[in-house]
């Protein structure tokens, strides 16, 4: 398919934006018993209304909760194949609509059209994938110590599940949650990031249309405090799966320990690029910065810093420098534009926090980081993607997850220094390393201590790969793949004598 064109988002936009959306529960959009709406603006047009969303409250949660409980009874019940095909139907009707969502995507969080499209096609491939697992939830059958006795496990889902997405991927995040449930037979209260919550609204309306029943897929929309709380303390969600935050991964850990409810957590990273040796200098660097700057940097698999040995420094460090210098900073809809504004301001006010930070600790600017504030860039949180070198490991540009457009060069003497240097932080989500050796490929990807290893590419997961980190990057089962089942089913075994 074809990215739509600038002028198709605006038109939709100006036809679509600024109406008013309740709460889906139980198949029906209703609104919230507080009475009250908070409004969303274009993130790279802050005087175009979006659209009002409830401030839902923790009675809105019991309701949600309550209908997600209630169809469990019968959703757990369905055929798995039948649950497929719904989910089948579901990732086509994404693909149909791509465009639209593609509009309210750029518009609410502020990626390049091309990207957001990019967001809702990959969402529909781990949808189809997930539609699969539903034929295959598998247990097993063993050899009994008695006679007349016949052994075997079998897996059930485990329920109601809570499910918390992040504002960075406000399409694909949400359906990386929701499809594995409904595969897996368990139900949905889904709780979108407040500062993206469109998208969430169309998402409902495909599932319903694709045939989920009523209760099965629950939204509300609404603040941390007043929905995401009652939301994991609540005694009938078996499960929470949560992408965000570190710090508050670790919150939602502890809250739903009290009570032995499972997590998924996906949580924040700080990903190295190892560079040893290459036969193309550009080409690893058009790698690396495709995965640092994609999304404006916010996003947690992005590369963040590179280590890379002396003798290749200033070579890579022009190359990287070059293809930064491409990068075209615009509104979605604008020809040409590959890399749009942060979220909002509060996001770019923390990254230039960092900028500073770096320099004062003595890292080297090279390129960017400057605000962009005049003409088209006034209505929006925009900044020019920032290179740094002379970065040393210690700093806390080097050590702290920054999220957002900003790549740093730290260069070391050996080999050994550099895998070091790779581990010394206290994430572990993914990690790449370039090099033509494939002994040094092997054992970097057997020491490095990243969920996720990449050898000669940047950063980009696939739709039937697990995905997860280690260290302070994530805890639970793995995503995507067939490492779901983990988390949204429970294991049973069955002894039969006859």
């Amino acid at each position: 398919m074809a990215v739509a064109t600038n002028t198709d988002m605006l038109e939709w936009l100006e036809t679509n934006a600024g109406k008013s959306y309740g709460n889906f529960i139980n198949g029906e959009w209703v609104e919230s018993d507080s009475g009250q709406t908070y409004p969303i603006y274009n993130a790279a047009k802050n005087n175009q209304l979006l659209a009002s969303f409830q401030q839902s409250t923790k009675e809105d949660v019991n309701l949600a909760v309550q209908a997600a409980n209630e169809a469990f009874k019968t959703w757990a019940k369905v055929p798995g194949p039948d649950r497929g095909a719904i989910l089948y139907r579901f990732a086509d009707l994404l693909e149909k609509n791509a465009d639209e969502l593609a509009f309210m995507l750029s518009a609410e969080q502020g990626k390049v059209l091309a990207e957001s499209k990019g967001e809702v096609l990959r969402a529909a491939k781990e949808t189809r994938f997930c539609a699969g697992e539903s034929f295959r939830i598998e247990g097993q059958t063993l050899p009994a110590e008695r006679q007349s006795v016949w052994n075997s496990t079998v897996r059930k889902p485990i329920g109601v599940v809570a499910e918390i997405a992040p504002w960075n991927f406000p399409v694909v995040t949400p359906v990386r949650k929701i499809a594995p449930a409904l595969a897996y037979g368990c139900t949905v209260v889904y709780k979108p990031a407040s500062a993206t919550p469109w998208t969430s609204v169309k998402i409902m309306e495909l599932l319903k249309e694709a045939g989920v029943p009523k209760g099965v897929v629950n939204l509300v929309v609404g603040s941390g405090s007043e929905v995401g709380d009652p939301l994991i303390n609540h005694k009938d969600v078996k499960g929470i799966s949560f992408t965000g935050s570190t710090n508050l991964g670790i919150t939602i850990n502890e809250l739903a320990a009290k009570r032995l409810a499972k997590t998924q957590l996906e949580l924040g990273g700080k990903n190295p690029a190892v560079v040893l040796d290459y036969d193309d200098v550009e080409s690893v660097a058009k790698q690396i910065v495709g995965a640092a700057f994609a999304c404006s940097g916010q996003r947690c698999t992005a590369i963040s810093r590179v280590v890379v040995l002396e003798d290749k420094k200033q070579e890579l460090v022009d190359a990287l420098l070059k293809e930064v210098k491409n990068i075209q900073v615009g509104p979605a809809w604008e020809d040409g534009a590959t890399m749009g504004p942060l979220v909002n301001q509060k996001q770019l006010e923390s990254v230039q926090e960092y900028i500073q930070i770096a320099q004062d600790e003595g890292a080297r600017l090279l390129h960017g980081g400057e605000l962009l504030t005049e003409g088209k860039y006034a209505e929006g949180s925009y900044m020019v993607p920032a290179l740094f070198d002379q970065v040393q490991s210690h700093m806390r540009i080097a050590k702290e997850e920054v999220f957002g457009p900003v790549l740093t060069v730290n260069a070391v003497q050996t080999v050994e220094e550099a895998y070091e240097v790779a581990n010394d932080v206290e994430y572990g989500l993914a990690a790449s390393i370039f090099t033509k050796d494939l002994s040094s490929a092997y054992v970097f990807a057997d020491m490095i201590e990243s969920g996720m290893v990449h050898v000669n590419h940047g950063t980009s997961s696939a739709a039937h790969l697990p995905f997860g980190g280690t260290k302070q990057s994530g805890f639970g089962s793995f995503s995507i793949g067939k490492s779901n089942i983990e988390f949204f089913t429970e294991l049973k075994s069955v002894y039969f004598q006859y």
